[in-house]
């Protein structure tokens, strides 16, 4: 299926590894030109190389990199600076750290909050005139299924994304959604990232079992019995940003192998 999108531009933010760069290699296969973004300068780099040797030799795509921290106006204003207008933007940071709530102290909340749910809604403001004003726009925000399905040692992201969950749910029903602008959510469950391993990791240590016997039941609690690829979550994005997915606004896609037992 041709997705149509083809010469587009796409901000890609935590592009470096993950579902990030999932994301941004379903897209440049697509023949979208990238622009990602992450911390790390040498990964980053390297996933732009393989990314251009890999896809967009073929597709005719243009992929550029910014080593930035986009959880901060320095960064986001380097991003910017390197081009302003986007027609598709997946915002993506790295989850907050796992705990028990009660040892969180107030900056460790605005910490969160910032990265995980006032970035997206600065990354929104940011390019969301320019894709109505042309038409055609397509945002996507990697949460979690945490928002529906919350895990007790995830506090800090059950309620920074669920702050997004509700901002999203508003925005995208506004006049945008007229104007060619689409907004969705993407909500990953058990992905084979580093994110999942830490947090099984936590789990691990909070039980006082095996990482191994973690890891297992946690599999084995999930249908498909098996932890998704980066691969796959990107394919979805991907369709989400297509001109197919047109008439797809205010959603929250849960990728999740069958994993949340609720109808709704």
């Amino acid at each position: 299926m041709d997705l149509g999108l083809h010469g587009k531009w796409a901000l890609v933010c935590g592009a470096s590894k993950g579902l990030g760069l999932g994301c941004a290699t379903a897209l440049v296969q697509e023949g979208v030109n990238v622009l990602i973004v992450a911390r790390g300068a040498e990964v980053l780099e390297q996933a732009a190389t393989n990314l251009i040797a890999s896809h967009a030799y073929s597709t005719g795509a243009t992929v550029l990199f910014c080593a930035q921290d986009i959880t901060t106006q320095v960064g986001r204003d380097a991003v910017f600076a390197l081009r302003s207008d986007f027609d598709i933007v997946v915002t993506n940071a790295g989850g907050p750290p796992t705990g028990n709530f009660r040892d969180w102290d107030r900056d460790t909340w605005i910490k969160a909050v910032d990265a995980n749910m006032l970035t997206p809604i600065e990354l929104i403001k940011a390019t969301v005139d320019g894709m109505a004003a042309r038409g055609f726009g397509r945002i996507v925000n990697i949460t979690s299924s945490a928002v529906k399905s919350p895990i007790d040692i995830l506090g800090l992201s059950n309620g920074a994304r669920s702050g997004l969950t509700g901002f999203v749910a508003g925005v995208a029903r506004s006049s945008l959604a007229a104007q060619g602008v689409t907004i969705n959510n993407l909500l990953p469950g058990a992905f084979d990232t580093d994110r999942l391993r830490g947090t099984l990791q936590g789990a691990a240590q909070k039980s006082g079992q095996s990482l191994e016997t973690v890891t297992d039941n946690r599999r084995k609690g999930i249908p498909a019995q098996r932890f998704g690829t980066p691969a796959e979550f990107g394919a979805v994005c991907a369709f989400l940003c297509s001109q197919q997915a047109a008439y797809i606004t205010g959603q929250n896609v849960l990728v999740d192998g069958g994993a949340f037992p609720g109808t709704f």
